[in-house]
């Protein structure tokens, strides 16, 4: 068993997404169904044409706004 929390910063599983190498390419369906999931519950606009990047951002910020993902 290990000590190690998913979520240490130190974690290699945790990527900066302008560090990706796919983060330009369009965002997934699974992105962008929880992606307007949240922004649903957050009464937020999803924007159109997101990239992988920028909507693992987006999730981020509405997972904070939410309540989500803790």
């Amino acid at each position: 068993m290990s000590d190690r929390n998913p979520q240490d910063e130190s974690s290699n599983t945790i990527k900066d997404p302008d560090d990706w190498t796919t983060g330009d390419e369009p965002a997934t369906g699974a992105q962008e169904s929880y992606l307007h999931t949240l922004a649903g519950e957050a009464h937020a606009e999803v924007p159109a044409n997101l990239s992988k990047a920028d909507a693992s951002r987006m999730i981020d910020e509405l997972q904070e706004k939410t309540g989500r993902g803790r």
